[in-house]
């Protein structure tokens, strides 16, 4: 009796001890072959250190919408389990603001003053179209303050699969994003250079908003070079970045030993330059058309040492954004996307965090770089279609071509390279050369440094209505939004990048869907086959089982 109540002593003590030790010791395996449910190291790293409650709100809760998108509901919650099981403080929530029949108009009304606009969607299922409405955001809060989180990752011309491939692919990125801009703070500062006639602030409001997120923003001109170049050089050193967009006015040599210097000290740079002088607003007037002419700014050579030279050329393709423009007269004219050449779409095949999973990026009137051999890394960041022709100046650009048919035989140029990431220990300008103003220290090798380069400034420049910024890369006419923000905003975190957040962007995702078009075809058959067959072969097998039997007993 005394060694039955030990035993069960000892099965009790164990049973706890494991209990205790189960609770205590937690581990999760990913067996998936792309690894999508562990987390990067840059996202652990981000969560790690925080000590007080995230609490993540996702609106992408229900039961009536795509197979597609409950696979992306699906995702989003395994991601933010895996967040919670690295740090037990990120605690998440999915909610349906459409559930409720009684407060469905309310929800919907404030969820999109929040800018949490909801998604229309078309069902296709069982043979089958329906519509469907969902709002694919999340809120997260933390310490009395909200970011919003989108989990779609719009792309132009992409399938409702397609989307969601990507939408997956991007939520790491997009919660890290997000806890990011919570939980660190701001410590890089970048210069919006003036000075040279860059793009007015009411054009570029939109992306320095949001760059205002994440690091501090400041004018820097250079005006001051003219009079007092070593403090102005000294003042410019204080920056991590400078952002130069658009400028029309030539830059004096004192003004480029400035810059020279600037990336002689390790600073980063953001170049949106124009080598051709042409305006799409300069075409909407009585006549309908204007000369496009070189634009001289004074730094050819400045580029060529550096290792790339931006052509004095118009790129123009058959692969384009359309222009709008009113046909007809008075009040029967309507308002028509039309084809238009001057308006290249970029896009890249490269896996490179800047631009992978990228939307197509708008541009105007662009014109065409070339990389030159030296000791930079280079990175070609977006290109044309393979459909384009180069246009030399001076040139008259004129609305009537839009009444004209392409001639697909003249675009035979290949695809043209708008955008370039520079990266290594660059060479000065003025190296070897008389200096237009001397220098306290000279640096004529710079440390390890990056400049990205693009050969259009109107990549930056947001359209204004009645004085009103709007979204940059949103095309109102055709209710399309580009990829412009997106991949600006993935450069310059490339460019000033200490987290490595932007490395997440490059995780590869691959998502199996099943064919609804064939299961709606092949519905009857499978159905039958898994309800009938079973039953067939049971009985065969009862049938076949019995003769045997019989055989084998019978007398």
């Amino acid at each position: 009796m005394n060694k039955n109540i030990k035993h069960i002593t000892i099965l009790l003590v164990a049973i706890i001890a494991i209990h205790v030790l189960s609770s205590k010791i937690f581990k999760r395996f990913d067996l998936t072959v792309d690894n999508r449910y562990t987390l990067s190291a840059s996202a652990i790293n981000i969560i790690k250190d925080i000590e007080s409650p995230i609490v993540v709100d996702v609106f992408l809760s229900g039961d009536d919408f795509p197979s597609e998108f409950r696979r992306l509901q699906k995702e989003t919650k395994q991601l933010l389990e895996e967040f919670s099981a690295k740090n037990s403080h990120i605690l998440f929530n999915f909610i349906n603001p459409l559930e409720d029949e009684s407060t469905r108009e309310r929800n919907i009304q404030q969820l999109a003053q929040r800018g949490l606009t909801p998604m229309q969607l078309s069902v296709q299922e069982s043979g089958k179209a329906t519509q469907a409405v969902i709002f694919p955001w999340a809120l997260a809060s933390y310490n009395n303050q909200t970011v919003i989180i989108p989990l779609i990752k719009n792309k132009i011309g992409a399938s409702q699969q397609e989307l969601v491939t990507n939408s997956v692919q991007h939520l790491e990125y997009a919660f890290s994003d997000g806890f990011s801009k919570l939980t660190k703070p701001k410590r890089r500062k970048i210069a919006i250079l003036k000075g040279n006639n860059q793009l007015e602030d009411k054009y570029i409001a939109d992306f320095v908003k949001k760059l205002g997120t994440y690091y501090f923003i400041a004018p820097f001109t250079l005006d001051s070079v003219a009079s007092k170049p070593q403090k102005t050089l000294k003042d410019i050193q204080a920056y991590d970045l400078i952002i130069s967009a658009k400028p029309t006015e030539a830059f004096t040599e004192k003004e480029k030993l400035v810059l020279d210097q600037f990336t002689m000290n390790g600073g980063k740079s953001l170049w949106l330059v124009d080598a051709v002088a042409m305006e799409k607003d300069s075409l909407y007037n009585d006549t309908g058309h204007n000369f496009a002419v070189t634009r001289d700014l004074n730094l050819t050579d400045f580029f060529f040492k550096y290792g790339v030279r931006i052509n004095p050329l118009i790129v123009s393709t058959l692969y384009s954004a359309p222009i709008t423009l009113a046909i007809g007269e008075g009040s029967e004219s309507q308002f028509q996307p039309l084809r238009w050449p001057y308006s290249p779409l970029a896009a890249s095949n490269s896996n490179h965090p800047i631009v992978n999973n990228l939307n197509l990026v708008k541009f105007d009137f662009a014109n065409q770089i070339d990389t030159l051999k030296n000791d930079i890394n280079k990175t070609i960041l977006l290109k044309t279609a393979p459909l384009t022709t180069l246009e030399g100046t001076p040139r008259e650009i004129s609305l009537d071509l839009v009444t004209k048919k392409p001639d697909p035989a003249r675009f035979n140029k290949g695809p043209q390279t708008l955008a370039v990431l520079l990266e290594g220990e660059f060479t000065s300008i003025y190296n070897n050369r008389i200096k237009p103003f001397q220098l306290p220290e000279e640096k004529n090798k710079s440390l390890s440094t990056k400049m990205i380069v693009i050969a259009d400034g109107d990549v930056i420049k947001n359209d204004v209505i009645k004085n009103n910024p709007q979204e940059l890369g949103f095309d109102r006419w055709t209710g399309k939004t580009y990829g412009n923000k997106e991949f600006l905003l993935n450069a310059v975190n490339y460019l000033l990048d200490d987290d490595g957040l932007i490395n997440i962007r490059s995780k590869e995702i691959a998502l199996a869907f099943l064919d609804q078009q064939k299961i709606a075809a092949q519905k009857s058959k499978w159905q039958l086959t898994n309800i009938a067959l079973p039953l067939v072969l049971l009985t065969v097998f009862g049938l076949g089982f019995n003769y045997f039997r019989k055989k084998k007993y019978a007398s």
